[in-house]
């Protein structure tokens, strides 16, 4: 039996004035994944987690989490979203205490009880009675993530979790978000400009560009699917002619040539640049990273 998403966003679509800003967004999240959702400035990556938290209504399409409709079970399907757009809205006058049960009260389904078990998931027991002006920016982080996940939530949305931390910071949220998802079985909607952290933080990638996803997979396959070939080969004017008429190559730095990974042919060309006279002196895969990747698909556009 296939897994039920837990967040689904179908055909999703926005008109603003007219100006046609999401494009039939497209993906879904499964329990106990952390997802990435990539894009850079203007993409429209705000405007869909907008749409998806209930700021603002899509033109068309579907939005489900945890299988209530966004439009017709509006306050079903909020009751399973935890989120936190921007940074937390936290009182730094009140204890992290003080500013949980504040916020327990605004819903009368959470008991109390929910409050120690959130402290501890968010590893704050030896602070949460001090204020939170005293506190660090990670700190102020966990203690929003804690009020996010009052409500046991199927889903929880992070944009720019790890905005300002130091890169100690950034490490240990990396991890605890991971931690997370795994141990809470909860899905995970990440959003950030950090492209490196995404790679090690997230199991899967949406890569928005201009309203459009462009592609949605695990970030393992979408690296493997660029996999380059390195070669240091001499002379090398032989081998990029060779190599030329078989594949598409690039000149790598420290005269070397670059191609792309087709394990079945590898052999073929070896032995053809050999046959040429050619001294094949290294030849190496490597796996581009996630920034690589993300210019590629969108055709150079940077995240801001």
């Amino acid at each position: 039996m296939s897994q039920t998403p837990a967040l689904e966003v179908k055909n999703l679509t926005k008109k603003i004035k007219g100006k046609q800003i999401i494009k039939g967004v497209s993906f879904t999240l499964v329990p106990g994944e952390v997802f990435g959702f990539l894009g850079p400035n203007g993409a429209g990556k705000t405007t869909t987690i907008r749409m998806i938290v209930g700021l603002i209504s899509p033109t068309s399409g579907t939005i489900k989490i945890g299988g209530k409709n966004v439009r017709t079970e509006f306050t079903e399907a909020m009751r399973h979203l935890g989120c936190i757009v921007e940074n937390p809205e936290l009182y730094p006058y009140l204890t992290g205490w003080e500013n949980l049960i504040h916020f327990q009260k605004m819903d009368s389904s959470i008991p109390k009880t929910r409050l120690n078990e959130v402290i501890e998931l968010v590893g704050l027991q030896n602070r949460i009675h001090d204020r939170v002006s005293t506190y660090s920016l990670g700190m102020r982080q966990r203690l929003g993530i804690a009020q996010a996940l009052l409500g046991k939530p199927k889903v929880l949305i992070l944009d720019e979790p790890t905005n300002g931390l130091d890169p100690a910071g950034i490490r240990e949220m990396r991890e605890f978000i991971r931690q997370l998802a795994r141990e809470e079985n909860l899905s995970v909607l990440v959003s950030s400009h950090l492209l490196s952290e995404i790679q090690l933080m997230c199991d899967r990638v949406a890569i928005i560009s201009k309203g459009t996803v462009l592609r949605t997979d695990s970030v393992d396959n979408l690296l493997a699917e660029q996999e380059r070939v390195i070669w240091r080969a001499e002379p090398i004017k032989v081998a990029k002619e060779i190599l030329s008429m078989e594949t598409e190559v690039t000149e790598g730095p420290d005269h070397t040539l670059i191609t792309l990974y087709n394990e079945p042919l590898l052999p073929d060309w070896n032995e053809k640049l050999v046959k040429a006279g050619v001294r094949v002196k290294e030849m190496r895969t490597q796996l581009p990273s996630l920034e690589d990747l993300f210019l590629e698909v969108t055709g150079g556009e940077s995240i801001d």
